[in-house]
């Protein structure tokens, strides 16, 4: 891996490392915050070192306990929609015939839906719907596109000789799906989680912002309700607004440079495996090539 291509994927693990010690031990050292004891629209001070709000609520707390409710969100609904698009994705590409038929017509139905609003339609039925209902319903709208990358992988490794030496061994399908495909499938799924997740906190963020969902659950995205609520965007009180956005943007940051390192390592491996042309080996000093290896390569035959 390049030297700078290293810097993005240390940037990418210590950012995902911060926000995730913060959302486990932050709430130990910061106060209640829904507590109001503080001065009203105050800027950041000694007391306050991101300021309070209109009814005097410190927003470092806010944020600080709101980086655990926007974790668990996000991971609980990655969580959820990585195992639906491995059943369905991976499963219809195993199985074949019918099943693939009727499993990717069901993923193709979800992929043409617009996500948003259905995701609004349903959450906004589900009032003050807690964190868990929110995962789920992101969970249940954002597999489709997943299920249909690793269904395209999966095809391509249904034909392979491992799978076909099981499948005569008398192996059932669920034995070959976890035994033999999935391990090739990791790197894959690994993006694929990463991309869930940062779907899920930017769709969270979404809701939570147009009061979608349980408002008294402290996430970035309830911060950001109760400041527009709270005119803070007229008033221009940006600690107020500024933190969770940035929080928002930074997390999403990690996820990307993690996504394209692991995607990186994905991309090696099918090089490696892959084989190499016998005009290569001969360019790189491998010695002469027989008639058949220079057909192969396009070259001319000598009479």
């Amino acid at each position: 891996m390049k030297p700078n291509r290293r810097w993005s994927v240390r940037i990418g693990v210590g950012l995902l490392v911060f926000f995730v010690l913060m959302a486990i031990a932050g709430p130990w050292f910061v106060g209640n915050p829904s507590a109001t004891d503080g001065p009203l629209h105050a800027g950041p001070s000694g007391g306050h070192l991101l300021g309070t709000t209109n009814i005097g609520q410190d927003v470092l707390s806010q944020l600080v306990v709101g980086a655990r409710g926007s974790l668990v969100v996000c991971t609980i609904a990655a969580a959820i929609a990585t195992v639906l698009a491995i059943a369905v994705g991976v499963t219809s590409a195993v199985l074949g015939g019918v099943w693939d038929e009727v499993l990717s017509l069901f993923t193709n139905a979800m992929l043409v839906i617009p996500t948003l609003p259905l995701v609004v339609v349903i959450a906004g039925y589900m009032k003050n719907a807690g964190a868990v209902v929110v995962a789920i319903v992101i969970a249940a709208t954002g597999w489709s596109w997943s299920a249909r990358i690793l269904r395209a992988q999966a095809l391509s490794l249904r034909r392979r000789d491992f799978v076909l030496a099981a499948r005569a061994s008398g192996e059932g399908s669920f034995r070959i799906v976890t035994f033999e495909v999935l391990p090739h499938l990791v790197p894959l799924i690994a993006a694929q989680f990463l991309g869930v997740v940062l779907y899920a906190i930017m769709t969270q963020a979404g809701l939570a912002f147009l009061g979608i969902g349980s408002v008294t659950d402290w996430t970035w995205g309830t911060m950001l309700y109760w400041a527009n609520s709270s005119q803070a965007f007229q008033l221009a009180q940006w600690w107020w607004y500024v933190p969770p956005g940035l929080c928002i943007a930074l997390f999403g940051t990690a996820l990307v440079l993690l996504n394209s390192a692991i995607d990186r390592v994905a991309d090696n491996r099918l090089v490696e495996r892959a084989p190499r042309r016998p005009m290569l080996l001969r360019r790189r000093g491998a010695g002469p090539v027989g008639a058949a290896d220079a057909l192969v390569a396009g070259e001319e035959v000598p009479a």
